[in-house]
């Protein structure tokens, strides 16, 4: 199954260091493949350094696109960070 959404950046600090690992790690136990689409670049989401180098700054979109048999719970789960913001609070800036 391949399913792709758009998510935004609503990190003040953008997509950065932090959220990147987070990302890498919600990714690990799952089987799909999972990629993230940004100013027509292309990069696995597995990868932090390829998190990184797309840069993608505060209230931005992001595509995201999960192919794999876990599919449905990968994008929810990525989702769901996105929205929360990776965890991190408003209070600590």
């Amino acid at each position: 199954m391949k399913i792709t959404s758009k998510v935004k950046v609503k990190n003040p600090l953008g997509l950065h260091t932090r959220p990147a690992a987070t990302i890498v790690k919600l990714l690990q136990p799952r089987k799909s493949s999972v990629f993230f689409v940004y100013k027509n670049e292309t990069v696995n989401a597995r990868s932090i350094m390829s998190l990184l180098m797309l840069a993608a700054q505060r209230n931005t979109q992001i595509e995201i696109i999960v192919e794999g048999e876990d599919a449905e719970v990968t994008m929810a789960q990525l989702i769901h960070a996105f929205e929360t913001e990776f965890g991190e609070t408003h209070g600590t800036r």
